[in-house]
């Protein structure tokens, strides 16, 4: 299930040329994770696909989940009027999606070559085409603090995090299970490739409803990704999860002093699909062609630390657009980060959504 597998075998390749037909319809709705992860995705492909084709590209934010696909599910073409048609969805919740047919069937031989012909199968790395999508990126949630709230001895790893003696503070965590529950148990020392085995037992969860309630009455929620480096700079909290580009952003754009705990970053994919439901399913099919090109994948490299799944684009990964740091250190796919990094089971948590969603309200509400 890993796209990360090949991450060493790459090729430099150049840009093919993409067509569009006349007949396409003139606007596209697209979801996006907002903040300057959108920023980097419109200069590197949105803005280009317009002026390339003429047809106008409709944001809306999305913070991840089914429910609001789940009832688009039943919205007539003629009111499908600024309702997604194509989703940046990480990789679990896009396996979960086509389970319950939420997205249409992803046909990969539409994807087009490597500038140097290369076909797409042999470009993208292993297993990044799944049954109703593609995955596009890596990225990771990580956790970070706020530099001055620790002048002495630093937090450096998820024990730390979890750690109110030693660190006192509060906490911003996003308002879900996902990679919380896996902390937990790291914070425990529980070896990472054991993790998934012991959270699928009775015990696992008693241990991470033990480790969380330890910290229950200093956390902060949140559920926007703009939100973790703003309570940060405020000091509303000293230490926070959040995504590894939006920390990169906030630390190089806007110098805020925010390090990053490199010990147990969660890796995810995220990945393109098309709603079910959508009249746009051949725009969609061909917004996510031009957005999966080597040039497209390559320029969103200059903006934000997020690993392509194309080869050809991640030998291009250079220095930022702006200024000009080097961007290959901070990949969460960089060696560095891999080595003790969470590799989220995509499966589990697709297979896993009832319960987890069931544990995670009883714990908020104090029965787990």
């Amino acid at each position: 299930m890993n796209p990360f597998k090949s991450w060493c075998c790459i090729f430099l390749l150049g840009l093919p040329v993409l067509a569009l037909s006349q007949e396409t319809p003139e606007s596209l709705t697209v979801t996006t994770w907002g903040g300057s992860y959108e920023k980097a995705q419109f200069e590197a492909f949105i803005d280009p696909f317009m002026e390339a084709t003429g047809i106008k590209v409709n944001l809306k934010e999305y913070s991840g989940g089914l429910a609001k696909l789940r009832k688009m599910k039943y919205i007539k073409p003629e009111a499908w009027i600024d309702a997604w048609d194509v989703l940046d969805m990480t990789e679990s919740d896009i396996l979960a999606a086509c389970s319950e047919n939420l997205l249409v069937k992803f046909d990969p031989s539409s994807l087009p070559s490597a500038p140097d012909g290369t076909p797409a199968a042999d470009d993208f790395l292993e297993d990044s085409f799944l049954e109703c999508g593609v995955l596009h990126l890596a990225f990771t949630t990580v956790l970070a603090f706020d530099d001055r709230a620790f002048p002495g001895e630093k937090p450096n790893s998820v024990a730390d995090f979890f750690d109110l003696e030693k660190f006192p503070g509060k906490r911003a965590l996003k308002r879900e299970p996902k990679a919380l529950i896996e902390w937990a148990l790291l914070s425990y020392g529980v070896p990472i490739e054991q993790l998934y085995d012991l959270l699928s037992t009775d015990r696992g969860m008693r241990l991470v409803s033990r480790r969380l309630n330890k910290i229950r009455d200093h956390i902060v929620w949140w559920e926007k990704g703009d939100e973790p480096v703003t309570l940060l700079r405020e000091g509303t909290v000293v230490m926070a999860s959040g995504f590894n580009g939006r920390f990169f952003d906030a630390r190089v754009r806007h110098k805020l002093p925010i390090t990053l705990i490199d010990h147990g970053q969660f890796l995810e994919s995220s990945a393109w699909g098309i709603s079910s439901n959508s009249p746009n399913k051949e725009i969609g099919q061909k917004f996510i062609e031009f957005a999966t090109r080597t040039e497209s994948m390559a320029a969103l490299t200059k903006w934000m630390p997020y690993g392509p799944t194309r080869k050809s684009a991640f030998e291009r990964i250079g220095l930022h657009a702006e200024f000009k740091v080097p961007m290959l250190s901070h990949m969460p796919t960089a060696a560095n980060f891999l080595e003790t990094s969470i590799r989220a089971d995509s499966e589990w948590y697709a297979e896993t959504e009832p319960f987890r969603k069931k544990w995670f309200l009883n714990w908020l509400k104090g029965s787990e």
